[in-house]
């Protein structure tokens, strides 16, 4: 079944999908994918999957590969954010709003400092996933599969809860769905009306440190549109805000099933999300997650780490956008704060000697993550901000333009990641950690990162360059 039939002169050449089907994955090797105990089980739910409703659309689709296109241009910049793992007990009305809050109070920021459109996508409504290191967990002489995130098994270490299930993947189409719909009626209800920006005020920050300088930001917003509706009269398109889902497309079952074709458009879209992407552990070129990519319409991104070379970078891009399409392609760098200016400057000058267009966008959380002796997984915000700020600099004396982050936040009162406003160290991590795989931002921690991104943006460390940006 290819979809190369379908292709239409002027839209998505036929080679660029030729001989790919949804399920031509499973003749590659699938990292990362857990081992069902009942393939029967496991197909009847791929069937029950497949058979419901999509949770975005095609249109929506292609609205953010033109946005990101924009986005490569330097007329957007990218702000992606949101859980390290969702869970399926925090799909709740205050976990989502709390964390669209952050996001939105962020581009705000952003949108003030940069003078810029804001492309704003989430990183939730399904990233139930989470790649492992190991496929098994040992404890006191018991071993038993790795957690990988609610969409597969349990938290708890039980033979019953690690079970990797099938029905998980039902269960996640309906919390993602929860979720999207959630987030719909608020934005369409007005909640990111930027007339109404109190709105997005988390009762925990009341009295940050950074409270002050934001509600001084907020006003002089405010100010500036009544005066241009006094003089213009009411401007659309400050009451509602274009929002996007995200998440890492870990598990290629429940892709698949979730992958549709639709009327007046050629080719084949993977509806769970808008925007997927690879993992650093399952980018390999020859691997099940670089065939399904390579044939799906969807804006796609790539996370980049230290070890990755020109070599290896160039064929990848090549494999996933063979056309060299605008707004297709996203490169995630994560590479730590203590590797960056080795590791970065290579890659930028073959993508940009080769002129592929592709967005650059900066992970500066994963590459920056360490034990402390208590066992706690944390983030130092002095790393953070480090491999950022260096990202800004490598990018503007390359040429190149860094067009957005991608962080892992909360808008939860979390103390998960040292430093930041209020200096939380060590000790303060046991009052509230929550997170189930990786340390994430609080509210404070994401408003200073965006608060950076202004001064070193507006500083001049970015600067305008070529289409392979």
């Amino acid at each position: 079944m290819s979809p190369s039939s379908m292709s239409e002169a002027g839209d998505v050449p036929a080679e660029s999908s030729a001989r790919w089907a949804p399920d031509s994955w499973q003749q590659r090797q699938a990292l990362q994918q857990p081992s069902y105990d009942d393939p029967d089980e496991l197909a009847r739910a791929g069937t029950h999957l497949a058979q419901l409703p999509p949770l975005v659309t095609s249109w929506e689709v292609l609205a953010l590969k033109q946005a990101i296109a924009e986005a490569q241009d330097g007329k957007r910049f990218l702000l992606q954010g949101g859980d390290c793992a969702e869970s399926f007990a925090d799909c709740t009305s205050p976990v989502i709003s709390n964390r669209l809050k952050v996001l939105l109070q962020m581009s705000l920021v952003l949108v003030h400092g940069l003078k810029k459109p804001v492309l704003r996508v989430g990183r939730f409504a399904g990233q139930y996933a989470k790649p492992r290191s190991a496929d098994s967990e040992t404890r006191d002489g018991v071993t038993l599969p790795s957690f990988r995130g609610d969409v597969v098994n349990g938290q708890e270490f039980t033979a019953a809860a690690r079970r990797p299930d099938p029905q998980r993947l039902i269960q996640a189409h309906a919390h993602s769905a929860l979720t999207m719909n959630f987030v719909r009626a608020l934005i369409d209800g007005g909640f990111a009306d930027l007339h109404h920006p109190e709105y997005w005020n988390l009762a925990w920050v009341e009295h940050s440190p950074l409270a002050a300088e934001y509600r001084k930001m907020v006003a002089g917003i405010g100010d500036s549109l009544r005066f241009m509706e006094t003089l213009a009269g009411p401007i659309a398109g400050f009451s509602k805000v274009d929002f996007f889902t995200s998440h890492e497309a870990l598990l290629l079952h429940y892709e698949q099933a979730l992958t549709r074709q639709v009327p007046r458009h050629p080719g084949w879209f993977n509806l769970s999300t808008h925007f997927p992407w690879i993992g650093m552990r399952t980018a390999a070129l020859d691997g099940a997650h670089v065939e399904y990519f390579r044939g799906i319409r969807n804006p796609i991104a790539v996370k980049v780490g230290p070890s990755v070379t020109p070599a290896q970078l160039l064929p990848l891009i090549d494999a996933l956008n063979l056309d060299d399409e605008p707004g297709r392609l996203t490169l995630i760098h994560r590479m730590g704060n203590a590797k960056i200016a080795t590791a970065l400057p290579l890659l930028l000058e073959a993508v940009k000697r080769a002129g592929r267009r592709v967005l650059w966008v900066a992970d500066p959380m994963h590459g920056n993550t360490e034990s402390t002796s208590n066992g706690h997984k944390t983030r130092r915000f002095d790393n953070i901000r480090g491999e950022l700020e260096q990202a800004f600099d490598i990018h503007a004396a390359a040429g190149t333009r860094l067009g957005g982050v991608h962080l892992e936040l909360t808008g939860e009162d979390v103390t998960e990641c040292m430093g930041g406003a209020r200096g939380l160290s060590e000790g303060d991590l046991d009052r509230a950690y929550k997170s189930m795989v990786d340390p994430r931002l609080n509210y404070e921690q994401s408003l200073e990162l965006a608060m950076l991104i202004v001064r070193k943006s507006v500083g001049g460390a970015t600067v305008a360059g070529t289409n392979s940006e």
